[in-house]
């Protein structure tokens, strides 16, 4: 029996949060994937998430590893989308038994990236001035740099990107500068504010888990959208994300504990070895654990394996002493 053509097939309904970046990310996809299926027709759906809705309090105070994903989960396990674009930094690692990570297709730039108020004359976190405040809700990022930068102050900054611009562009406004990802600003056309990429090569720090990449989520078992998105995947993308989320989630850490990674590939590139770098950092930066390892990775048990492994490395360093630290002072929520 033929099988049936996608100008046959239902339109591809594809959900997504409804900032900005989250739409344009999408809209990428979906032009992708149109590309792959000329004849089939796909939606666009776009939801108010939690980590939407309440733009004032803290990343780090919420406590929740699903923020920005829960209620578009909801509708791929009810059918009523079929696959959720995500940025990959805020998927939690462990996903309802509904649904399956899919394709991660090829990775944009991982790094942070630093832009400072459109009034100041400084490019660099090295040219601050002392007390000058840095807004991120990211404990991640504070932590690492209060280690870094010990004279520098941290704001809580939320938001979409529009709104965290204007925040710190305000004359009125406390910022000196924010960070966000280098890959976000670079998605929406926004290039040109950023004055300071900020790797560990560059002064800076390392990303977060995922960061730069996107994910594909679909309903467990729906082995035709599975196919046909996970032609967008991208190999070495793939084997890098799932060590770095493999770490993550063997150390229990949510996307509001400061755990930085960074990985690249090494060596001939038949050789296929990946290098991971990471660190776990206590809030005020003055403890840190940090441990790298190679590994030659060809499949995703590989890669999996290599999270957990520079995860035992960490935890022997002391790094489960400076997580439930971080744990254990977060604020409880009713």
């Amino acid at each position: 029996m033929d099988q049936p053509s996608h100008t046959s097939q239902r339109p591809l309904r594809i959900g997504t949060r409804r900032s900005k970046l989250a739409v344009v990310q999408t809209e990428g996809i979906r032009d992708s994937l149109q590309k792959l299926a000329p004849g089939r027709t796909f939606q666009i759906e776009a939801l108010h998430t939690l980590g939407d809705k309440d733009k004032s309090t803290a990343l780090y105070s919420f406590g929740e590893k699903s923020l920005w994903t829960a209620e578009l989960e909801e509708k791929l396990t009810s059918g009523e989308i079929d696959v959720v674009v995500h940025c990959l930094k805020d998927m939690p690692t462990l996903l309802p038994d509904s649904c399956d990570l899919a394709a991660i297709p090829l990775r944009d730039d991982p790094r942070d990236a630093l832009i400072i108020k459109a009034s100041l004359p400084y490019n660099s976190l090295q040219d601050l001035p002392e007390g000058a405040v840095i807004g991120t809700s990211s404990v991640r990022r504070s932590a690492q740099l209060r280690r870094l930068y010990p004279h520098l102050r941290f704001a809580n900054l939320r938001g979409n990107v529009e709104t965290r611009l204007a925040k710190v562009d305000s004359p009125e406004s406390e910022y000196t500068c924010m960070i966000m990802s280098a890959a976000g600003l670079e998605r929406i056309g926004l290039k040109h504010r950023i004055n300071q990429y900020l790797g560990s090569k560059d002064g800076g720090i390392l990303h977060a888990v995922g960061q730069g990449a996107l994910g594909l989520e679909i309903r467990k078992g729906d082995t035709e959208t599975q196919e046909f998105v996970n032609q967008l995947g991208d190999e070495k993308a793939t084997l890098a994300c799932l060590a770095e989320r493999s770490l993550l989630r063997t150390l229990e850490g949510g996307c509001s504990v400061p755990i930085g990674v960074e990985t690249e590939w090494v060596g001939q590139p038949d050789d296929h070895v990946l290098r991971m770098r990471a660190i776990v950092v206590s809030l005020d930066g003055t403890e840190s654990v940090e441990r790298s390892l190679d590994a030659a990775l060809r499949t995703n048990d590989e890669a999996t394996r290599m999270g957990s492994e520079l995860a035992a490395k960490l935890v022997d360093g002391g790094a489960e002493r400076i997580l439930r630290a971080i744990l254990a002072d977060r604020p409880s929520k009713e």
